[in-house]
């Protein structure tokens, strides 16, 4: 039996029906094997970070539980942000979808194209204030700091707004989880 390990993941979207985008991204990784989504947070409009020059951002963070190794669940994401439409141009700049993994149980994880947590998480209020939505613990992943504290540290925090919920039930449950 594999087993099964709780991840929470980032969405952020700023291209064309944001709303939809984020939708569309939950049902993918839903259906996808190995992966159940558990909770959504609410969907916060924020400020665009490092490239400005861009329209707000709508961003959340999904609670899943998953079968697949970080790795193979990385392949799976990117996999599904090709499919709803992602071309990477810009750094940070626009997207139609993007998909990070933040947390990985409460393994850490070093490798060139992945390092869990996440290595910006941390200095960001857009992914810090969804986070806190669906986070089922105290300190975050392996530090002496609560989600509160850590968004407290954050500059970008005046730049988030909740924006409103997404209304979205599991359809089907996705097969062989």
């Amino acid at each position: 039996m594999s087993r099964r390990v709780q991840a929470y993941l980032a969405l952020g979207t700023n291209i064309g029906d944001r709303e939809l985008n984020l939708q569309a991204a939950v049902d993918e990784i839903h259906h996808t094997e190995g992966i159940t989504v558990q909770q959504l947070s609410a969907v916060y409009e924020t400020d665009p970070v490092g490239y400005t020059d861009q329209p707000a951002f709508f961003n959340m963070v999904i609670r899943v539980e998953t079968t697949l190794e970080p790795q193979a669940l990385l392949t799976q994401l990117l996999s599904i942000e090709q499919e709803l439409g992602r071309v990477r141009t810009v750094r940070w700049g626009p997207r139609t979808i993007d998909i990070d993994i933040l947390l990985y149980g409460t393994e850490r994880v070093e490798l060139p194209e992945l390092t869990i947590p996440h290595q910006a998480m941390f200095s960001r209020a857009f992914v810090l204030v969804p986070l806190r939505d669906v986070w089922e613990g105290g300190q975050l992943a392996g530090t002496t700091r609560t989600i509160d504290e850590w968004i407290a540290l954050t500059e970008d925090h005046k730049g988030v707004h909740k924006w409103g919920t997404l209304d979205w039930e599991a359809e089907s449950e996705p097969s062989a989880n």
